[in-house]
């Protein structure tokens, strides 16, 4: 079956006549939760970088960030419209379930993906702007089109773009970029895999049944947990380079060293499960891997407020 066989019965099939969009639906399609991760690591990567910025044009930066990611989103859940209908996690989604036409959805996203491009170039600087271009257009070509369908590493390579916004925050301040920033973005670029494989393992049928060769489907089960092991102990390294160079403080360096722990038990658990009993130990560690996330960038954010600095 070809990568694109299935969707003339979405489109067809799955639209049931009358159906009008409402605004949630819109809003589904600009994959909230996903966006909620993406601003908050460029939100970090803003306030982490050295200078200072009028509250107004940070607020615009964060908000580019925000409708950039909303419309790759967009244009993601259009071109994927025949395997997000056949898999449980995403049927419900608004164009399988006839909520919003395809062709809407796409048009959407991409005057979304090109207002915030043109908007963080105009109001901040073109460097900004040429970083959130770049990770909309990794995101769209060469995860989603290109590596999704095709090999097992596409999260580890498609990855990259999820990892752009911290870049974009401290280029939005600096007009450029350094070491610094390349390392947040590495940061998240070592991540990736092992949260998504997590999330993978307990949805590998899904994914077979859509022809997605995600690692579990592509490699077996065994593999994946090795791979989410390995992928976890180059992230705890990534993690301890900004207190390492003298980017952050203890505040930041323990925050990460208790997290990485953490994160590292989750893994070690899951690799040590049977397969018979991998459901749990897979969920615990998506979930904590949201919440390792969250919670690092928000000790950098917390580490490098000026006010934070000053007290101590």
């Amino acid at each position: 079956m070809s990568d694109r066989s299935l969707t003339l019965g979405v489109d067809e099939a799955l639209a049931p006549a009358g159906s009008e969009a409402r605004v949630s639906d819109y809003f589904a399609l600009l994959k909230p939760r996903v966006m909620t991760l993406v601003v908050f690591t460029g939100f970090a990567g803003l306030l982490a970088a050295p200078g200072t910025l009028h509250p107004l044009l940070a607020a615009v930066a964060v908000l580019c960030i925000a409708v950039a990611a909303g419309g790759a989103g967009a244009i993601n859940m259009w071109y994927d419209r025949d395997i997000d209908a056949v898999m449980r996690r995403t049927k419900s989604r608004p164009i399988p379930r006839g909520r919003v036409e395809a062709s809407e959805a796409l048009s959407f996203g991409v005057v979304l993906s090109l207002f915030s491009v043109m908007v963080m170039g105009l109001a901040l600087n073109w460097t900004a702007a040429a970083l959130l271009a770049l990770a909309n257009g990794f995101y769209v070509f060469v995860y989603t089109v290109w590596l999704k369908r095709r090999t097992s590493q596409n999260i580890v390579i498609g990855g990259a773009a999820g990892a752009f916004p911290p870049m974009i925050g401290w280029a939005a301040v600096t007009g450029g970029l350094s070491l610094e920033p390349l390392l947040l973005f590495l940061i998240i670029f070592a991540w990736t895999p092992p949260h998504f494989w997590a999330l993978a393992l307990y949805r590998a049928t899904d994914y077979a049944k859509a022809g997605v060769p995600m690692l579990p489907v592509a490699s077996g089960i065994r593999h994946t947990k090795g791979q989410i092991l390995l992928y976890t102990v180059i992230m705890a390294a990534a993690a301890m380079s900004p207190a390492v160079i003298g980017m952050t403080g203890w505040v930041y360096g323990i925050s990460a060293g208790v997290l990485n722990l953490l994160f590292l038990i989750c893994a070690w658990r899951l690799y040590r499960s049977s397969e018979s009993e991998l459901e749990k130990p897979a969920k615990q560690t998506f979930g904590f891997s949201i919440l390792y996330l969250f919670a690092l960038f928000a000790a950098l954010i917390v580490d490098r407020a000026p006010t934070v600095g000053a007290f101590w």
